[in-house]
């Protein structure tokens, strides 16, 4: 890539393994639906949502896993939900070798675009 070109998620997603990329476009895809009008850059090295609320959404391919940033606490059932992926108080991982949790995918997203700033 040149230095005048701008890193953008189809780059990241072209970058990463071919058993992962559907995966990553799917999860791209996802969080546009449930999340409409939301931008699209590159922060941190990873592909980041602009959400309408002026928060950030994030996610990130690593070995064995695909990463969420942030995911706020939510109600006691969806914490219940999210408990088993949680991996640091505003992280979740969800392992390539399980099957992608969708609707989890995307009750986080809204939750993340709910959120009201102070």
């Amino acid at each position: 890539m040149t230095a005048a070109a701008k890193p953008d998620i189809d780059a990241y997603i072209a970058e990463r393994p071919a058993e992962v990329r559907p995966l990553l476009q799917q999860l791209r895809e996802r969080i546009h639906a449930a999340v409409p009008g939301a931008g699209e850059t590159i922060k941190y090295g990873m592909p980041t949502f602009e959400l309408p609320n002026g928060y950030r959404m994030y996610f990130g391919a690593w070995a064995k896993h695909v990463g969420i940033y942030p995911v706020p606490r939510g109600d006691d059932d969806f914490e219940a939900e999210v408990g088993p992926y949680r991996h640091a108080k505003d992280t979740v991982r969800f392992p390539f070798r399980e099957p992608m949790p969708w609707e989890l995918v995307d009750r986080i997203a809204a939750l993340v675009a709910a959120r009201q700033k102070s």
